[in-house]
């Protein structure tokens, strides 16, 4: 097989969740540790660092990958999903993961993992995880797929756990109250290894937290409380950060949600130092400003043309999108374009509720199964006063967004990573 064929195949006989949805879950951590035991167990040859929660573990993980890799270490980075690329969801400093070691390691390795029907995450963990071993990175952050306690990825025993925050999403899977949410979430912490994490939340979300903690005598630390001195100023498309030990932290990453990631990293930063790694200033400050450029992350509040403005977000749900609507009150312009798609098994009113009314839109579907249909997504829409034309495709959406707009309005394309990840190569 080539390369394509090969990613026809994992496709195809692994369904993937972010494409199809609840078809393509497994629940439980059997597959992987059979997995696990095929390959040798590769995660134990290096060190890991686990990263959970609703919103923000992309961001998150990129940071703490330029910095530690800005810090001297070789670096393996696991995330999901990809956007217009499956190799972005394994890299080493940055790197995408090689064409031929993906097809080697689905024929070299495709008898001995077909009787265990893994899902396509499944197996791609392990891909990764043979991968960073091969390369022989010192380190690597490791990003869940969906929820914590019954994750493919917790079968690893980190350094360091973060968790980054708590909101109603997967709730089919995951529970229906922020507490049962945080209980699953909490499931990556581990005997004795510290954790951190980002936001409180709720108390009921925060006694989740330290009885876990408690119960494995993991050590915790709240962001909240360890950095409660950060001040943030919006610099175009970046923040500076001001700390008492990091002043003016220029961070690449322009969205709302990194003040909030700037705290859970730096504490994570301060939890690594005392546990021996050595991450000097320099390179906490290179990681922050250069994170696009070391780690390739997109889709961040990303800026894809200037007249009009064009912005893209992944965010998708209410917790995450909440932050976004914020920000786009803070922009200038004269009249706001949403090109808008979401995912059929999300909770498309509490969405819907946190959108303007004032705006345009040109709701649209993804080419995935996974996507809500457009129709059905703008009758939803109308009956809470948002009003526009559909697509079939963002690709059509985008072209009639751009059409329609003058060189001072914005355009915001989102509801769904799927959404962005069809837009981006319009703008490549």
């Amino acid at each position: 097989m080539n390369y394509e064929e090969t990613l026809d195949y994992l496709y195809n006989q692994m369904p993937e969740y972010q494409r199809i949805g609840e078809r393509a879950y497994k629940v439980g951590l059997d597959n992987s540790l059979a997995l696990d035991r095929i390959f040798g167990h590769p995660h134990r040859r290096y060190k890991t660092i686990h990263v959970a929660g609703t919103n923000g573990k992309g961001s998150t993980s990129h940071l703490l990958a330029a910095i530690l890799q800005e810090s001297g270490y070789k670096v393996g980075l696991y995330t999901s999903p990809h956007l217009t690329d499956f190799r972005e969801r394994i890299r080493v400093n940055g790197e995408m993961i090689e064409k031929s070691f993906v097809v080697d390691f689905t024929e070299r390795y495709r008898e001995e993992f077909e009787p265990v029907m893994p899902s396509f995450f499944e197996l791609t963990m392990e891909m990764a995880f043979l991968w960073f071993a091969k390369q022989k990175v010192d380190i690597a952050v490791i990003e869940t797929g969906l929820g914590g306690r019954l994750d493919s990825t917790n079968i690893i025993t980190p350094v360091l756990s973060i968790i980054t925050n708590i909101g109603l999403d997967h709730m089919k899977f995951l529970g229906d109250t922020l507490p049962q949410i945080a209980a699953e979430k909490a499931g990556i912490i581990k005997p004795g290894v510290p954790v951190v994490i980002g936001e409180k939340g709720n108390q009921e979300v925060e006694r989740v937290f330290r009885n876990r903690a408690a119960s494995v005598q993991a050590p915790i630390r709240f962001a909240e409380e360890e950095i409660s001195d950060l001040s943030a100023v919006s610099k175009g498309s970046r923040w500076i950060f001001h700390t008492r030990e990091y002043p003016s932290l220029i961070c690449e990453l322009g969205g709302f949600a990194q003040q909030k990631n700037a705290r859970t990293l730096l504490t994570a930063v301060a939890l690594l130092q005392k546990g021996g790694l050595s991450i000097p200033r320099n390179a906490v400050y290179r990681g922050f400003s250069q994170v696009i450029t070391l780690t390739g992350l997109r889709g961040r509040w990303q800026q894809l043309q200037e007249k009009p403005k064009i912005i893209c977000d992944i965010a998708h749900n209410a917790h995450g999108l909440g932050d976004v609507m914020e920000q786009l009150k803070s922009e200038q312009y004269n009249q706001l374009h949403m090109v808008f798609g979401m995912a059929n098994d999300k909770d498309t009113g509490s969405v819907l509720s946190l959108l303007p009314k004032e705006a345009r839109y040109y709701f649209t579907r993804a080419s995935v199964p996974r996507a809500l249909d457009e129709q059905m997504l703008q009758e939803q829409a109308a009956a809470v006063g948002l009003k526009g034309e559909r697509f079939g495709s963002v690709t059509e959406a985008v072209v009639a967004a751009v059409k329609n707009a003058d060189e001072n309005d914005l355009i915001f394309i989102g509801g769904s990573s799927f959404v962005v990840a069809d837009a981006l190569p319009l703008f490549n």
